[in-house]
């Protein structure tokens, strides 16, 4: 590999191009930017995911997976550009380090294989991309494969990513006489890149490509034309005047820039760097610098307004996290996307984290110091003496930011808008198979969910369970690799048990006294309920009745204390009592030996002497559901909730031509819903559910 460059050959922030490349898994991402680093001269040998020496794949679940599962940021530098990769994870459990890639990049490269369908999870991306104006190209890989068709993937990418949006191909594929692609036909400047002989030979196009070219070719240039600033160059061209490859050149890349034409380019996996040289000139050329991408908004860390960023590095400091990992030698690493300032090493920074406090992450704001930054540049790794707005770097001794924090001046604090981050749907028991180990495995199992803000922890004090909530069985592997990993701690599975719920099967009254003596002491209370179901949700209603003092009026809230206590702790059985309405009719009190504790301990007895008299009905928790797919695919999806003894409640028209189904479904029948709906509908299902209360059940098994 090459060395670093310096500090002093860093560009300014227009040379500056940070790049998410997006795209299902195995469609070529980590190889693509291993050959545009090799087509840069950053390395000498291009490595494999197979063999795990990829630069971008770092994680050792990268390599048992055989997929990316986790971000990866390579640096490169061109033709006096710098390119900061972000190599997103392909797999759907990993989609909130996709979206983290998109929110430290300007721009996105989709990356479709030409040997593979373009897929829903793809188009959603997409989609979400159109929805913010975020500037896309795609690239068509594995354009060499015997099985590749690259038409038909042009046309899919142009039916299915954009029907209504200029998508057209740059290139035209050059094929043997066996279909394969041996070369790219230029469509703007109608030349020939030949790669035959192992290295691109540039020609004229054969004679029986001319007429192909001509038809590509105005049709591309038309689409360009029509975005360019110059309102008399479409008229111009539509009469047939020739329109120079420099302006049209120049209006494409402008056009890319502004979110406005979408560009198609091929390559190929060659060592001869098939359609390489070409893609980098639009990462660089057509792309846009940090300098013509929105800010997101910023606030105080208590909410007050802030004025908007700009991409200036004399600006006020603020930075975000974008991921954070651990390295045996350096300790925390956080890759960090400079928005505005400069970022200095060796500085006191402040750190704001808000938002997460539904994943148990609690809100946070903490002064600390950088450790060295450093670009994520193939080579030595040689620390660097500054990061600038629009800079992607990582920063080492960061112990307490995580991921999705803010960074800002500690005399200028400052709080990024959240970007959007997946829920974690998929719910894992996870044990140490030691009880030794408890507290080791509790604080490794807590510095993951730090690191990856699509976990969520949980702890059941009903079942005695420990909860991590994922986003997938690809996730959760990853996680629990990593976790071991690091605290080289086993780590065992368990079936997730759903806590359920108990409430009174009928009305009933019931009577609670304590009456003791001891050692002069006494304690005297007696009091009399009357309790009855109450309407799902509605917790404990409580209503006092009591007249004629028979209970003094100080002592009535201490009676509804105990009864909250009661049936939080629950009674009999040992289930949690919920939605009940107790009425306070009656009771006795002392002069001397009644009290606070008297009475709440009378309450939790006249509770337990009713529900011997009515008997408890168990229930189970009942999730709201609602479930966003193709419409293509409602009918499988509202058959699958059937199943799971789900009420679908109704469906309402979703963005993008989707339907929601909305529906009630027990919680217990929801452990796996997320891993088949992926399956129900092909990659392309949201999931969303909420708490909603519990129902008579709980006997039933769980649908497999």
């Amino acid at each position: 590999m090459n060395p670093r460059p310096s500090s002093s050959t860093a560009p300014e922030v227009d040379r500056i191009r940070n790049i998410a490349l997006v795209g299902p898994s195995h469609s070529g991402k980590t190889t693509l930017v291993e050959h545009l680093a090799f087509g840069t001269g950053a390395i000498n040998r291009v490595g494999t995911v197979e063999a795990g020496t990829t630069l971008s794949d770092v994680h050792p679940s990268d390599r048992e997976q055989g997929r990316s599962t986790a971000l990866g940021v390579v640096t490169l530098d061109h033709a006096g550009y710098r390119l900061n990769l972000l190599d997103t994870p392909g797999y759907p459990d990993f989609v909130g380090d996709v979206r983290a890639g998109l929110r430290a990049a300007d721009a996105a490269l989709f990356v479709v294989s030409a040997v593979d369908e373009v897929d829903a999870t793809t188009v959603m991306l997409w989609d979400e991309c159109a929805d913010v104006g975020m500037p896309r190209a795609i690239v068509i890989t594995k354009a060499d494969r015997d099985s590749a068709d690259i038409d038909a993937t042009i046309e899919a990418c142009q039916a299915m990513l954009g029907p209504d949006d200029p998508i057209l191909p740059v290139h035209l594929p050059l094929l043997d006489d066996n279909e394969k692609a041996i070369g790219l036909v230029g469509l703007i400047d109608e030349r020939i890149l030949d790669y035959t002989t192992g290295s691109p030979v540039e020609r004229d196009p054969d004679p029986q490509h001319l007429d192909l070219v001509s038809d590509y070719r105005s049709t591309l240039l038309e689409a360009i034309i029509t975005e360019s600033e110059d309102e008399t160059l479409l008229d111009r061209f539509l009469s047939g005047e020739s329109i120079e490859d420099a302006t049209v050149v120049t209006d494409l890349e402008k056009a890319v820039a502004r979110g406005h034409f979408h560009p198609i380019l091929i390559t190929a996996t060659t060592p001869a760097g098939f359609g390489i040289h070409s893609l980098l000139g639009i990462l660089t050329r057509g792309f846009p610098s940090p300098l013509e991408h929105a800010l997101p908004l910023v606030t105080s860390p208590d909410g007050e307004p802030r004025p908007p960023l700009t991409c200036d590095p004399q600006g006020p400091l603020c930075a975000e996290v974008v991921q954070t990992s651990s390295d045996t030698y350096v300790g925390r690493k956080s890759v960090v996307r400079v928005f505005s300032g400069t970022l200095l090493p060796d500085r006191a920074v402040h750190v704001s984290g808000h938002f997460l406090t539904d994943r148990g992450h609690d809100d946070h704001d903490v002064d600390e110091r950088a450790g060295a930054i450093f670009a994520a540049l193939p080579g030595d790794q040689e620390a660097i003496p500054e990061a600038r707005a629009g800079d992607i770097v990582t920063v080492t001794r960061l112990t307490r930011a995580e991921t999705a924090d803010t960074l800002s001046d500690p005399e200028f604090p400052l709080l990024i808008e959240p970007w959007v981050l997946p829920d974690p749907l998929y719910p894992v028991a996870l044990r140490s198979p030691a009880a030794s180990d408890d507290a080791k495995f509790t604080a490794a199992l807590a510095r993951c969910v730090a690191e990856d803000p699509t976990l969520r922890l949980e702890r059941v004090p009903q079942t005695g369970q420990t909860i991590l909530w994922c986003m997938g069985e690809g996730h959760r592997d990853a996680t629990v690799t990593r976790l071991t990993e690091r605290s080289g701690l086993a780590v065992e599975f368990e079936p997730v048990v759903t806590p359920l719920r108990s409430t009174f099967a009928s009305a009933a009254t019931g009577t609670g006294r304590l009456v003791k003596q001891s050692g002069g002491h006494g304690q005297f209370a007696v009091c009399t309920i009357e309790v009855s179901p109450a309407p799902p949700g509605s917790g404990l209603t409580f209503i006092d009745r009591v007249v004629g003092g028979a209970i003094p009026r100080n002592y009535i809230p201490a009676v509804e204390r105990g009864l909250a206590q009661a049936m939080q702790d629950g009674i009999i059985d040992g289930q949690p009592l919920v939605d009940l309405e107790v009425t306070l009719v009656d009771g006795k009190a002392h002069s001397v030996d009644s009290s606070d504790m008297a009475f709440a301990t009378a309450g939790a007895l006249a509770l337990t002497d009713a529900a011997e008299q009515a008997g408890l009905v168990t229930l189970e928790p009942v999730d709201a559901v609602e479930v966003e797919v193709p419409e293509d695919y409602l009918g499988a999806v509202m058959t699958d909730l059937a199943a799971r003894r789900g009420r679908v409640t109704g469906t309402t028209p979703g963005e993008h031509g989707r339907v929601v189904v909305l529906a009630e479904v027990p919680a217990m029948e929801l452990v796996r819903f997320p891993l088949d709906l992926r399956s129900l509908a092909h990659g392309t299902g949201v999931f969303r559910r909420s708490e909603l209360g519990f129902q008579p059940g709980g006997a039933a098994e769980p649908s497999s």
